[in-house]
């Protein structure tokens, strides 16, 4: 995707619409200095967002003994 060339003191005056139209169009903005790269803005990908909630179910198919601690005391080295 070829990135959008725009001069530095053309982003300063529009930034707020070429960044909406970054986010719409998905194009980068290379922004350029006396004709030279600077920086590159360029849009961050989409995030996915995952619930913790329920993230586990189903793990744990059988517990014999549920109120006895899952772990030995032996297995625990915290007050040594």
């Amino acid at each position: 995707m070829q990135a959008k060339i725009v001069a530095a003191a053309r982003f300063k005056a529009e930034c707020l619409r070429l960044i909406d139209e970054m986010t719409q169009d998905r194009r980068p903005v290379t922004i350029t200095k006396r004709g030279r790269p600077v920086a590159t803005l360029q849009p961050i990908a989409a995030a996915t967002s995952v619930s913790i909630i329920g993230a586990l179910r189903g793990s744990i198919l059988r517990y014999d003994e549920p109120f006895e601690p899952a772990a030995d005391a032996a297995d625990w080295n915290a007050n040594r």
